[in-house]
């Protein structure tokens, strides 16, 4: 494959990062912090003063505004797409479970979008989790957002409410042409979203509702627009605290307590 591809790798401290080159690592908020040495997301054309609100999404809104590739993705330094070889291999070094340049170059010559396996709530739909788990009025005003600006979009936001797996992580890798239309839509939102409600009325957990929203929205874009798409594993470098994480689901969805930290 001789197409150019940049899988953005968003950080905001010095981590393992993965060596081949269509990974890179960028700094968000690097014009909130201190350099890593990594590329900064406050060159160019850039929102990395927004990075207290919009998360991973800083870097993603860099890489589209500067970037002059054929594919652009975006993952994390702690997750990442997993590689299909010896996908039940367990690693001390879970880096290397990480896809390759190589599995990653195959996949895009049979599809145009590549995302995470859905992730799946069971027992509550992604309204529901999302309302029991962070403040609902963010959504909310998506919707209202939707309504006055992409009213073909309702029906399927609307379905949030009967839909139990969605994509989530913000993580995908798109051609560029899809990456422009997907990223003019979801930001067009998002920036109204953000002028409607002010991030800083929350505490800095919840002030990055802009980026959580638009893990909402993702799917509704996808779906409305019936792109097709490959999905991939997901895998964490840090192994997950599946007690904490799974009592923090229970108590938000019975006893309406909101999560205050990342798991």
């Amino acid at each position: 494959m001789k197409k150019k591809i940049s899988i953005v790798v968003a950080t905001h401290k010095k981590y393992d990062m993965p060596k081949e080159k269509i990974y890179l690592p960028v700094q968000a908020g690097a014009s909130l912090a201190e350099d890593l040495g990594y590329q900064r997301d406050d060159e160019g054309i850039n929102i990395s003063e927004k990075n207290p609100f919009y998360s991973e999404l800083t870097a993603i809104y860099w890489a589209w505004k500067n970037l002059d590739v054929d594919y652009i993705g975006l993952v994390h330094y702690r997750r990442h797409f997993k590689t299909e070889k010896n996908k039940h291999k367990k690693e001390k070094n879970r880096i290397q479970l990480v896809a390759t340049q190589k599995e990653i170059e195959k996949l895009l010559e049979e599809t145009d979008v590549i995302l995470p396996k859905k992730r799946n709530y069971y027992i509550e739909s992604i309204y529901s989790h999302y309302e029991h788990t962070m403040y609902i009025e963010t959504l909310n005003e998506a919707k209202n957002i939707l309504q006055e600006k992409y009213p073909e979009y309702l029906l399927e936001f609307n379905r949030l409410h009967k839909r139990t797996s969605a994509h989530m992580f913000n993580m995908f890798i798109m051609k560029k042409n899809i990456l422009d239309r997907y990223c003019t839509w979801i930001f067009d939102i998002l920036f109204e979203l953000e002028k409607r409600i002010n991030p800083n009325n929350y505490s800095p957990f919840h002030a990055r509702y802009l980026g959580r929203i638009s893990e909402c929205l993702l799917d509704v874009w996808i779906n409305v627009n019936e792109v097709t798409y490959k999905e991939l594993d997901t895998v964490n470098i840090e192994a997950t605290n599946w007690v904490k994480k799974g009592s923090a689901f229970l108590m938000a969805k019975f006893i309406g307590k909101k999560y205050e930290k990342s798991f």
